[in-house]
């Protein structure tokens, strides 16, 4: 009864006039968004964070979470039109979708889509409603010892599902941690890493490190490789499934949404990693195996369910624990601390309104999602060929003003265009940011967490092994990186995360 009371909490908060208009910017913006090749839900959000500075912190929320999952579904789109995926965890579905839109049935891939992200999305909703609370309360237990573990096994979790080299992994992992120490100490109050610059003596706005990395540095990349977008079809109709449809997409839907809502608790981006795993098991188990590749339905149910599903789970480390499991995650848990909101399991206590406010508009979000998308189709279409070239200067002014009116800095916008440069360094390196940026967020709080832990048990470093759920932990992380560093495996591992 206690969880229909917090339900209904939620969807009274949630369906407030000013709640439903920024859920519905949020999935607008996010589809605009994943329709545009070369722009993600990270960017966006690091762009539109200052945006949301004035908003109340439910506001700003809903509409960040209706941009992240309106992103994982706009991705499809272009994935099937034009076989350039706007989102990473889209690439899988461009391998069917765009066949499908090749032989006229892009109007029954984009419904597939649309029905397996809207599925994936109530059935993920519904978990984190069920499982939020009990992680919370378990989470309640946990001292500083407890959180430290858990920091330390996200950030190897982040390694070892981070794509790429091993090694680029880990560095960048390194170099985040180190940047998050850029500033005063708390304790003693003595300058570090500021190399005498006033500017950085209260470290590192978050905000410009995301910008930079995923906002400039993504430009920057876009440009030098600006795609031709060729359109197999400038109208999309037949939209409606044949019941043979139906059959063949139910048991599909219904394994993505298993795999991505348990993947996407995962740190490290188990979205993506869900829809590679579900393409890859429907396609060993489906009948119609033999039509992957070649335009099958089940290649866009599956991983479209997956994906969706993964999103919308991986909101429960971040709500739960105040432990970011991908650096979308990482973004939504410094809008909370610019908020005034401290992360963590304390929020359900404190905070039930915008708890159970921000669950509720989920589940409006993807029914916005369904409703608004396929209606608005000739629009996303019409926003594919539109040249990045057009796009990039809007693009580059927004994050420059968004960024100065952080501090009213100039310095912040040249941090910003090192940063950038710095992104599209790391690309061509194939050194992946996301673990940088988990490291940076992550970093601080584990710092904080190693000191208290230490002091309350007198310097003894015994504490972290001495209390069960810290040395389990613990013992998860050294043998998750004991694996990964097989020869064997690590070399399967890059082999799997290896995009076509």
């Amino acid at each position: 009864m206690e969880l229909f009371a917090n339900l209904a909490l939620g969807f009274d908060t949630a369906m407030s006039l000013q709640n439903l208009a920024y859920c519905l910017a949020g999935v607008f913006l996010g589809t605009a968004v994943g329709v545009l090749p070369g722009l993600g839900p990270v960017a966006t959000i690091a762009m539109l964070l200052p945006a949301t500075f004035a908003l109340p912190p439910i506001s700003a929320l809903i509409m960040l979470a209706g941009i992240y999952y309106g992103a994982q579904y706009g991705g499809s789109t272009t994935a099937i039109l034009v076989n350039l995926p706007g989102e990473s965890s889209s690439v899988v579905t461009a391998i069917d979708g765009y066949q499908m839109a090749r032989q006229g049935r892009a109007g029954k891939a984009l419904a597939t889509a649309a029905i397996g992200s809207f599925f994936a999305g109530t059935v993920a909703t519904i978990l984190l409603a069920l499982f939020a609370p009990p992680l919370a309360d378990l989470a309640l237990k946990f001292g500083p010892a407890e959180y430290f573990s858990l920091m330390v096994l996200g950030l190897v979790a982040s390694v070892v599902l981070a794509s790429g080299s091993l090694l680029n992994a880990i560095g960048m992992v390194i170099l985040g941690l180190l940047l998050g120490l850029v500033g005063s100490d708390v304790n003693s109050g003595a300058a570090r890493y500021t190399f005498d610059l006033p500017e950085l003596a209260d470290g590192i706005n978050f905000v410009i490190v995301a910008m930079g990395m995923f906002g400039i540095g993504e430009i920057i990349r876009n440009l030098e490789h600006e795609e031709t977008r060729s359109l197999v079809m400038k109208k999309v109709s037949g939209l409606m499934l044949t019941k043979d449809d139906f059959k063949r997409i139910i048991a599909p839907i219904l394994r993505g949404t298993a795999l991505g809502s348990a993947l996407g608790i995962l740190p490290g981006g188990g979205a993506m990693l869900a829809s590679f795993a579900a393409y890859s098991i429907e396609k060993k188990v489906s009948k119609n195996s033999a039509e992957f590749g070649k335009g099958a339905i089940e290649g866009v149910a599956a991983p479209e369910s997956a994906n969706n599903a993964g999103a919308q789970t991986s909101f429960i480390p971040m709500l739960t624990l105040g432990i970011p499991s991908n650096p979308v995650m990482a973004l939504m848990i410094g809008a909370m601390i610019i908020q005034g909101i401290q992360p963590g399991p304390a929020v359900m206590v404190e905070q039930p309104t915008l708890f159970w406010g921000l669950i509720a508009s989920m589940w409006i979000g993807n029914f916005f999602l369904i409703v608004l998308n396929l209606p608005m189709i000739g629009l996303w279409v019409r926003m594919i060929t539109v040249p990045y070239h057009h796009l990039f200067p809007a693009i580059l002014l927004f994050c420059a003003i968004g960024v100065f009116s952080l501090n009213n800095s100039d310095f912040d916008i040249y941090l910003m265009a090192l940063f950038g440069l710095f992104g599209y360094i790391c690309a061509k390196l194939d050194a992946e940011p996301a673990p940088m940026l988990l490291g940076f967020i992550i970093g601080p709080m584990m710092e904080e967490y190693l000191r208290r832990a230490l002091l309350l048990s007198r310097s003894d470093p015994m504490v972290f092994l001495n209390r069960p759920i810290s040395a389990t932990m613990l013992a998860v992380a050294v043998l998750a990186m004991a694996v990964v560093l097989m020869p064997a495996l690590r070399k399967k591992r890059e082999e799997a995360f290896k995009e076509d």
